[in-house]
């Protein structure tokens, strides 16, 4: 094999999720374990300066070296994880750090493959690497980043998406998946596999986020979405119309539906089911009832439908699901 030496950066600022940073250098440096030759791979933390980073797990990090001392150096991949915001009622938000995407903006310049990891990727999109591409993120930012960038395309299931030299990689752990998709991507799926299995992980996820996922948390509403969605919620059982929907907030069926896929992004229908999926997971998760009674509790009436909507949306069965989220 060709020895390629691997210039990999990793972006550093204050409160940068800790996982983001560590995930991916471990990934790396356990592929020396199955290579005789040295893997090329040369990591390093890169900042504005070199203060020590707070991460947002309180544990500080020491750069290796800074911007712009790296500013005119070949880069083989850019890493760029992210920070959120929490704020009182538990909603999420992605922080964005004009120097930081200006950074990003000129590195990538000299970069032959750029990253992201977790919310990593509102940074790619505030420096314009995804326009026009398609990109996944954590799921609790994905509509955020929806609203924020409507040129990007933004799947909020895939664990990792490619797009040319442009890799998005989904919340926290996912970073390992990403990580592991790059050694594959660089040394074949076989010797990634060997380093999937020393990390005790899948080499590829049998699903996506959505099995995570919380989908009716939305980053903002107004206060007439606000009310629909709660009548959804406590009339989910009961048969629903666009028809009762709209009366109940004095509009007509068509500009209920405008409003659906301007401020929800989906149809009342998609909402609705997307509705009955999280009572019957909830269901699942924390009950032993059998699925003919969640189906009926959940308003998708029987254990088929239920069956399919699950395959629709998480892409697994509800038995399945139970057995993976089944809280004691």
């Amino acid at each position: 094999m060709t020895y390629i030496e691997r210039f990999i950066v990793i972006v550093l600022f204050e409160q940068v999720d800790l996982l983001d940073v560590t995930g991916p250098p471990e990934v790396f440096s356990l592929l020396q374990r199955e290579m005789e030759e040295p893997t090329g791979y040369k990591v390093v933390l890169a900042a504005e300066t070199m203060d020590p980073v707070t991460t947002s797990a309180g544990v500080q990090i020491l750069p290796d070296t800074t911007f712009t001392e790296i500013a005119n150096k070949a880069i083989d991949t850019l890493v760029v994880p992210g920070a959120v915001e929490v704020d009182q009622h538990r909603r999420v938000r992605a922080l964005i750090d004009p120097m930081v995407v200006e950074w990003v903006r000129k590195l990538a310049d000299n970069t032959r493959r750029v990253t992201s990891v977790c919310v990593g990727a509102h940074v790619l999109a505030a420096a314009g690497l995804l326009d026009g591409k398609r990109a996944t993120t954590h799921w609790s930012t994905a509509q955020q980043l929806a609203a924020e960038h409507p040129q990007i395309t933004v799947d909020a299931d895939p664990i990792f998406i490619r797009q040319d030299d442009v890799w998005t990689g989904a919340g926290l752990s996912a970073c390992i998946d990403l990580a592991l998709a790059l050694v594959a991507d660089d040394y074949g799926e076989v010797l990634a596999q060997r380093v999937a299995r020393q990390l005790v992980v899948y080499l590829k996820r049998p699903s996506g986020q959505k099995q995570f996922s919380v989908p009716l948390e939305p980053i903002s509403t107004t206060r007439r979405v606000d009310k629909i969605r709660h009548y959804i919620t406590l009339h989910a059982a009961n048969p629903l119309t666009v028809t009762e929907l709209a009366e109940h907030i004095h509009v007509s069926d068509r500009q209920l539906t405008r409003i659906f896929k301007t401020e929800l992004g989906m149809t009342p229908a998609a909402y609705i089911e997307s509705a009955r999926v999280e009572i019957a997971r909830n269901r699942l998760e924390t009950t032993d009832d059998p699925l003919d009674r969640i189906a009926a509790i959940s308003g998708l009436n029987t254990v088929d439908t239920l069956i399919r909507a699950f395959h629709r949306t998480l892409k697994m069965t509800p038995t399945e699901y139970r057995n993976r989220f089944r809280i004691n």
